[in-house]
């Protein structure tokens, strides 16, 4: 899951990316209204983390025009302005929550599985790709009716490829949608969970699932 952070105290944004990277999440971020929109116009977030108080246009008005834009990912505000009056604005502009500061941070991290619940139950909770299920509400994978245990980032490996089975994903691809922009596609940590996750998914198995694609990157098929 990829989260687009927008806050412009340094400090409380450098502890909210810890506790989101520390719970599996990719997280991107802004300080500013300018790369805020231009990320989130850009990218296909699961969640936005949107304080009201930025330099340039605030939050609201941010919030209002992703959603004139039909930009239809969730978007939690996170400020101090506690008024009723503020979160009124804040819900009708289209944000789905309102958190105010100070908080916990088991607080906000409820909030967010819960607003990313919600998006994944308006689709399709379960991915099948042959014999292989994945569901997204219990995070359970099964092959042949056999639960596998996989670790947070193997699971949202394993999702990526099943959300895009039978395409290609590059490199770059996973590496921005799994991590973040700061990290190397090219690095050796990719090879290592695709090898990790074959021997999960693929071990014992007449047909492989995950096969790779030399120069371009992988690809999840039962073709």
């Amino acid at each position: 899951m990829r989260i687009l952070l927008v806050e412009d105290e340094r400090k409380l944004a450098s502890l909210i990316k810890r506790a989101l990277k520390e719970a599996s999440y990719a997280v991107d971020f802004a300080d500013n209204s300018v790369d805020a929109l231009f990320l989130a116009e850009s990218n296909p977030y699961d969640l936005i983390i949107l304080d009201i108080m930025i330099p340039g246009k605030d939050g609201i008005a941010i919030c209002r025009q992703l959603r004139k834009e039909k930009v239809d990912v969730p978007i939690l505000i996170l400020t101090a302005r506690n008024e009723m009056e503020d979160k009124i604005s804040g819900l009708d502009a289209g944000a789905d929550d309102y958190l105010t500061k100070p908080f916990f941070f088991p607080e906000l991290l409820a909030r967010v599985r819960a607003l990313l619940r919600r998006r994944t139950a308006e689709k399709s909770t379960c991915l099948n790709v042959a014999d292989l299920e994945l569901n997204q509400l219990t995070r359970k994978v099964r092959r042949a009716g056999k639960e596998i245990e996989l670790t947070p980032t193997e699971y949202s490996l394993l999702e990526f490829l099943m959300l895009n089975a039978g395409q290609v994903v590059t490199r770059t691809m996973i590496s921005e949608h799994i991590w973040n922009d700061d990290f190397d596609a090219y690095s050796n940590v990719i090879n290592v969970f695709i090898k990790n996750l074959r021997k999960k998914i693929d071990q014992g198995h007449v047909r492989e699932l995950i096969r790779s694609r030399r120069g371009i990157g992988y690809i999840l098929s039962d073709q």
